[in-house]
């Protein structure tokens, strides 16, 4: 089975990834960090505030919009959409990332829709075009999964600027990003 495995990569990426991952150090757990004024941090809660106030200083918290009422779209916004929104484009939008990015809080890695792109592109154009119209992007879009790793070459890991933020956002935002982005630079 690992032989079948083994021979099925073909290509640079996949066999990086295969090299990759038994090297990989353990993880690393956040447990205590050194703050700048206070001392050590004594719990998880500490760490992650102090990990979120130093990479993302003056931030706050907002509260969830509602959803617009029913709005009436005019019929140019819908033919505008319907340029902006096509099918080739969706499967474009989509294409473009590598199938087995990490995905966010949704857990849909690109492969899924990559794979499954008959079944899912008349609806994602659908929900798409409904988005650009209403100039509403759903508020459990917005949801980001924000992972802290150490940097590269740094040994210690005792201070908030011994790592650096990922942040993974909903994978169905993403083609919507690109797609907006594409209209804007043509």
């Amino acid at each position: 089975m690992a032989w079948t495995f083994c021979s099925s990569i073909n290509n640079l990426l996949r066999a990086a990834r295969l090299y990759r991952a038994p090297s990989r150090k353990p993880t690393i757990r956040l447990e205590s960090l050194v703050a700048p004024s206070r001392g050590c941090t004594q719990s998880k809660g500490e760490t992650l505030d102090l990990l979120l106030a130093t990479h993302f200083p003056n931030s706050v918290v907002i509260e969830r919009k509602r959803a617009p009422a029913a709005c009436r779209a005019k019929r140019l916004d819908w033919h505008v959409a319907a340029r902006v929104v096509t099918c080739g484009r969706v499967v474009w939008a989509i294409d473009s990332f590598a199938p087995y990015k990490s995905p966010g809080m949704d857990g849909i890695f690109p492969a899924l829709l990559q794979e499954g792109q008959g079944v899912f592109i008349p609806y994602l154009v659908k929900i798409f075009c409904a988005c650009w119209v209403t100039s509403y992007v759903p508020a459990i879009w917005h949801h980001v999964k924000v992972a802290f790793i150490p940097k590269p070459g740094t040994d210690s890991c005792g201070i908030p600027m011994d790592f650096r933020p990922i942040s993974l956002t909903l994978f169905l935002l993403k083609p919507t990003e690109r797609l907006v982005d594409g209209f804007l630079r043509d």
